[in-house]
């Protein structure tokens, strides 16, 4: 049974063993001078005009992971569509409760005003 994971085991150490590797090596022959003009951020080549440590609102994050959460439903109804044939009414049920359960959080972050923007 072991043997059986040692192509794994011998995966993971050639990964590990590679990126420490090129990290090494781009430690060593990587440039080493640090001055203001190379430290300044990077915006397409303009010069920036404000800070790049500015704070971002936090209905941003909440904007991405409402995103998220109703991004990765689609997951569920995939595999819920290839074997509804086989669930039934059973399957059908489940679903229903699925999609309520979301609609309920999304008519509560609709109520909150998590999607509107100023």
């Amino acid at each position: 049974m072991p043997t059986d994971y040692l192509p794994i085991f011998v995966l993971g150490v050639l990964a590990a063993a590679f990126s420490l590797l090129v990290i090494g090596i781009s430690i060593y022959l990587g440039p080493r001078h640090r001055h203001a003009r190379r430290m300044v951020p990077y915006e397409s080549g303009i010069t920036p005009q404000v800070s790049a440590r500015i704070r971002f609102p936090v209905k941003f994050y909440l904007v991405a992971m409402l995103f998220i959460v109703f991004d990765i439903e689609a997951v569920f109804f995939y595999p819920w569509a290839v074997t509804f044939r086989q669930l039934r009414l059973f399957g059908f049920i489940e679903m229903l409760i699925f999609i309520g359960i979301l609609l309920v959080g999304y008519f509560y972050i609709v109520k909150k005003g998590a999607l509107e923007w100023e």
